[in-house]
């Protein structure tokens, strides 16, 4: 069985839909509303075109996947850093740490080596019972809350990458808060 992280292509449409919704069945059934949860086939194309869309694949079925929203993309996320969005692992492997592999990948080969990125955010639902906890046990600290009028407050988390040029990113972009933290 070979894995192989790849960047996912507008022709790989279909399975990364496929993927996601699966993987996201268990939002839909907490009333979640998350945009990966309920995306539709001309959505995941927009993603996948806006966005750098990865996935960990095995033998050709999609395993795992994930998005980063960049700064200067049409759809950046609260502060002037990556944020993570659409991650998603095949039912099949739960509980296997394919999720953290995937986010160890992300973090040392694209956001660390490639972008150079001093941290990244990303967000999840105050609602959901355990994802924040998740990330908070990767390493990922809370910024702040908003209401983006989903039903729920989203709660901003980041992770810290490179600590040296992160504080001279922060001195840079010290004014930038999310609901007040």
């Amino acid at each position: 069985m070979s894995q192989i992280f790849r960047e996912v292509r507008v022709e790989d449409v279909d399975k990364f839909l496929h993927l996601t919704l699966d993987a996201y069945a268990s939002i839909r059934e907490l009333d979640i509303h998350f945009s990966a949860a309920t995306a539709t086939r001309e959505e995941a194309i927009k993603h996948i075109s806006e966005n750098k869309v990865y996935v960990l694949e095995e033998n050709g079925t999609f395993i795992s996947t994930v998005s980063i929203r960049l700064p200067w993309g049409p759809n950046p996320g609260p502060l002037v850093l990556p944020h993570i969005g659409w991650f998603a692992t095949n039912p099949a492997y739960k509980r296997q740490g394919i999720g953290k592999k995937v986010l160890s990948w992300l973090e040392e080969e694209i956001l660390k080596k490639q972008l150079r990125a001093p941290a990244v955010t990303l967000g999840t639902a105050d609602n959901h019972p355990w994802l924040k906890e998740m990330y908070e046990k990767s390493g990922f600290e809370e910024i702040g809350q908003k209401d983006l009028g989903k039903g729920h407050l989203t709660i901003y988390l980041r992770k810290i990458l490179l600590p040296g040029q992160y504080q001279a990113w922060t001195e840079k972009h010290n004014h930038l808060k999310i609901g007040g933290k």
